[in-house]
């Protein structure tokens, strides 16, 4: 306080030089609630008046003029004042010194406002000094707050309390400083213009951890009761800290999905989502959310949360996989290739997750089993058996799907194993087979007699078949008992197989027909069959004779006596047997296949070749007869053994 009155001096001394009605008072001064404040005051007033009352004075409230009756605060000539004022107010100056300080006692919040000071000076001499000085009542500390609180940079805070009561000197302490990193506290005093303030200002390095922490003030007057307290919260501005997203995830094809955002940051913000380079979705928020809708393939990738808040940016990214079957394998066309060629089949899919390829030839596996995108599969040197369809099956856990083409191998015509000429029942069948790639063209040449046999000279019954790649031409010969011109009693055909890659001539082999052959044989077997039984028919018939006639062997030898009865018998058997065989022959010896049959099916269709007589086949049979002992012929004598008689009987 005595700063201010040095200045009161020094003011009242440059005055004293001028004329005018002045008055020198603080602008602003401040107090505590309950607390008291002393409002410094000088005034001037001209050189020329002569008080001769002596020097009074008035403080105003609110208005400096009466006539606007304005509450009274002090008066020196009376008492009377403002009941809010009652036992509150004294003046500390002396007017006669022109000193008009003031002191305002147990002041509340009702006293705030602005103090006018008026002189009477006695008669007209009557001034108010239009400057004021405006109290401010306060029911807590200042804290001085800067107005960006940016973390990691060092922050000041600064509490103030009005020291402007003499009787009352204020203590200031922090509050909730125990969380701060290595706080610091200074203390110090400001006076201004007459007025007092004392601060103590806490120094530390917020962290973004410490946004909207709280921060206390307390101001503690000693010897009373008075206490004031100031909280702030603490808006710790900081760069995005961490910005959450979901977890990558896998989805199907035509699901949908929702992506998750949250920054951590202060102030909130600006966030949105990305795609590669384009921008989907932005707001300023503290989280978005970005909806995804009947994915397809093309929207699996790294989409990328970013937050900025122009204090820094952050960013997150995830990963969304499109999951989905196989799509149809991207194959080689169908190809028509030549024998001996190699090639190269290709397979190309696409599927989440990489679907695996097999390749497949007519149902079976070719090649190796891959899991990737893309299958090669080489075919070296191919063979006809090469020809068929290729298909690419491609799977994964989700489905498969598959693509096919077709290989066809062109190759030589080869002759078939079937190809020869067969002994059929009145002549000779020759069938040439040929497979081949075009299916080959099949002619017969008869050398003996200077004939070639195709589909412009079909003599000789000729007839063709095709199935596939495999030809089948046919030609029956008929034997007139012609002798060839060599003077031989063979017969030669020669097959030609031709296509585009080649010709290939062969003699044909001549072959008994194999059904015909076990006819015979058949046949043969049972003719002696039939004797032997004849011959136990005839022992059987003669036995009983004997037992009826008592001359059991004489019936029987008589015949045997006379063998040519015996004979003509057994011939006749023979001969109706062999009947039976041939007819027998004639049902086991068709074709198996059509090939064998001629378009008419009648014996005149047979066309001679040359003389087939060496073909015959001669038949000699054979027939066991035992015959028993009798009487011996008259002038042979009988031999006395017990043994069987045999004579051969031929068939012509």
């Amino acid at each position: 306080m005595k700063c201010w009155e040095l200045l009161l001096l020094i003011f009242i001394a440059i005055k004293v030089v001028k004329t005018q009605w002045n008055v020198w008072m603080p602008r602003d001064i401040s107090a505590m609630t309950n607390s008291c404040v002393v409002i410094p005051c000088s005034f001037m007033y001209p050189s020329g008046i002569r008080p001769y009352r002596g020097v009074h004075g008035i403080w105003y409230f609110g208005q400096p003029y009466p006539q606007l009756f304005p509450p009274v605060v002090f008066k020196s000539r009376t008492d009377i004042v403002h009941e809010s004022y009652k036992g509150r107010t004294k003046l500390l100056g002396d007017l006669h010194q022109k000193n008009c300080t003031l002191r305002i006692s147990n002041i509340g919040p009702e006293h705030s406002g602005r103090y006018y000071f008026r002189a009477d000076l006695g008669g007209a001499n009557i001034y108010t000094y239009p400057d004021f000085s405006e109290v401010k009542v306060l029911d807590q500390p200042n804290i001085d707050v800067p107005e960006e609180i940016v973390s990691d940079d060092s922050l000041d805070l600064t509490c103030y309390a009005p020291d402007n009561c003499p009787d009352m000197s204020p203590e200031i302490h922090w509050m909730y400083t125990d969380y701060l990193p290595d706080p610091l506290f200074t203390a110090d005093y400001l006076e201004d213009s007459n007025t007092a303030v004392i601060s103590s200002t806490l120094t530390f390095t917020p962290r973004p951890m410490h946004n909207g922490q709280l921060l206390g003030c307390r101001v503690h007057y000693p010897n009373t009761t008075f206490v004031y307290e100031h909280l702030i919260s603490l808006d710790v501005k900081y760069a995005p800290q961490t910005v959450w997203v979901n977890a990558s995830q896998e989805v199907m094809e035509g699901s949908s999905v929702v992506l998750h955002c949250e920054v951590d940051s202060n102030p909130v913000s600006r966030i949105s989502w990305h795609f590669g380079d384009e921008e989907l979705l932005s707001d300023t928020a503290s989280n978005v959310s970005l909806y995804l809708e009947d994915l397809n393939p093309t929207q699996e990738g790294i989409y990328t949360c970013v937050g900025d808040n122009g204090y820094g940016v952050m960013n997150t990214s995830m990963y969304l996989a499109v999951k989905y079957p196989p799509r149809d394998p991207w194959v080689n066309s169908s190809l028509t290739v030549l024998e001996g060629s190699s090639i190269y089949l290709q397979c190309n899919t696409q599927g989440s997750p990489v679907p695996t390829l097999t390749w497949l030839k007519d149902g079976e596996l070719v090649g190796t089993i891959i899991a990737d995108e893309l299958s090669v599969l080489e075919l070296v040197e191919l063979t006809p058996q090469g020809s068929g369809q290729y298909r690419c099956l491609a799977e994964n856990e989700h489905g498969r799907s598959s693509s096919s083409l077709n290989i066809t191998v062109e190759f030589a015509p080869i002759l078939l194993d079937e190809s020869k000429c067969t002994v059929v029942r009145e002549g000779v069948q020759c069938v040439c087979m040929a497979t081949g790639n075009p299916e080959p063209a099949i002619e017969f040449y008869l050398p003996d007699l200077n004939i070639t046999i195709n589909e412009t000279e079909n003599r000789f019954n000729y007839y063709t078949h095709t199935d596939g790649y495999t030809s089948t031409g046919m030609i029956k010969l008929r034997d007139k008992g012609e002798q060839m011109g060599n003077g031989g009693t063979g017969i030669h055909v020669h097959c030609s197989i031709t296509n585009i890659y080649g010709t290939e001539t062969v003699q044909l082999e001549l072959q008994q027909e194999k059904k015909y052959m076990m006819a015979v044989i058949v046949g043969t077997i049972g003719g002696v069959a039939v004797i032997a039984f004849i011959i136990a028919a005839v022992r059987y018939v003669g036995h009983n004779n004997k037992k009826e006639n008592g001359n059991p062997g004489q019936d029987l030898v008589s015949k045997l006596e006379n063998p040519s009865m015996f004979y003509s018998a057994v011939k006749k058997d023979k001969h109706s047997l062999r009947k039976k065989v041939l007819k027998t022959e004639l049902l086991g010896s068709k074709f198996n296949s059509i090939l064998e049959e001629s378009p008419t099916g009648e014996e005149g269709d047979y066309q001679s070749v040359g003389s087939v007589a060496g073909l015959h086949r001669p038949e000699l049979n054979y027939a066991a007869l035992e015959f028993m002992r009798g009487r011996p012929r008259e002038g042979r004598a009988g031999t006395g053994d017990d043994t069987s008689d045999y004579t051969e009987i031929k068939s012509k």
